[in-house]
């Protein structure tokens, strides 16, 4: 039986380079030379078309060709930024939304698997619960939030729980669809060999969902941050929707728009950690 080498079976006979494993045939290295060249233009382009985006809104601010006190420019929301680094007051901000949408990401997360394994165990209640979840999905969710605000008050908590709302009827039924969407074989396997339910559940039904859970972890992350700055558009003194609202009604655009971009970038940093995350498993696996 061949072995297996970092992914390469080390076939016995063929020419080996100075690591040990096999030589590439010229085929082989056109194809990994041509998708190394496709990567490379993908991030050329990518940082191209941020560049002239940029070029073009400093441009068009700069010359009066666009308004720069409505819509501010790149030079201008740097300097808005650097002047709140300094006085440090854009970290109190910056770590109140962190912590809500991470806060409101886990809870969402734990939430969601557990009422998953839930209605997987129980079909009845799963029947009887999968109306109510649709419906709850389906609405609005800053509709919710302003009762939340007379429920639980205008604290923090009440912008978890707004940041939680977005995303966790979803992820049931999504979730509660993968659980369901498994190999009934192999489910039928585990009783066979005299299994339960429980061991059903860990041996099979979790560990063939994880690639279901981590693509569900990297909507929730995007949902969890919208929900928590709806909740801080109304019941924050902190955070980067609190400051969105409050620039928008004192006309401080450079605010704003730093403030979006802050977001911008907070929810690429969040994804990313999640593709991380997802990355280890795969590497894992193999």
């Amino acid at each position: 039986m061949p072995e297996i080498y970092n992914g390469l079976q080390k076939t016995p006979g063929l020419p080996r380079n100075r690591e040990g494993l096999p030589e590439l045939s010229a085929g082989q290295q056109n194809y990994l030379h041509s998708r190394k060249k496709h990567r490379r233009i993908v991030r050329a382009s990518r940082a191209a078309i941020l560049l002239a985006f940029l070029f073009l809104w400093e441009f068009t601010a700069n010359t009066g060709i666009i308004d720069s006190f409505i819509f501010s420019s790149p030079s201008r929301i740097f300097l808005c930024f650097w002047e709140m680094v300094k006085d440090k007051s854009i970290f109190l901000h910056l770590w109140s939304t962190l912590y809500e949408t991470i806060a409101s990401f886990l809870l969402t997360t734990a939430v969601s698997i557990l009422a998953a394994v839930l209605l997987w165990c129980s079909s009845k209640l799963s029947e009887i619960l999968d109306p109510y979840l649709v419906v709850l999905n389906s609405l609005p969710k800053s509709a919710l939030a302003p009762l939340l605000i007379v429920w639980l008050g205008a604290t923090q908590t009440t912008i978890i729980v707004a940041g939680m709302s977005v995303a966790i009827f979803g992820s049931i039924l999504n979730l509660y669809t993968s659980f369901v969407g498994v190999d009934p074989e192999k489910i039928k396997l585990i009783y066979t060999l005299r299994g339960n339910q429980w061991h059903a559940l860990t041996k099979v039904v979790l560990p063939s969902s994880i690639p279901a859970i981590i693509s569900n972890m990297k909507v929730n992350i995007g949902l969890c941050l919208v929900g928590v700055v709806i909740g801080e558009f109304l019941a924050a003194r902190s955070g980067l929707g609190y400051l969105i609202i409050y620039s928008s009604q004192v006309f401080k655009m450079d605010w704003l728009l730093m403030s979006i971009v802050l977001l911008c970038i907070m929810a690429m940093f969040l994804y990313a950690l999640i593709n991380i995350l997802e990355h280890i498993y795969m590497k894992r696996l193999s």
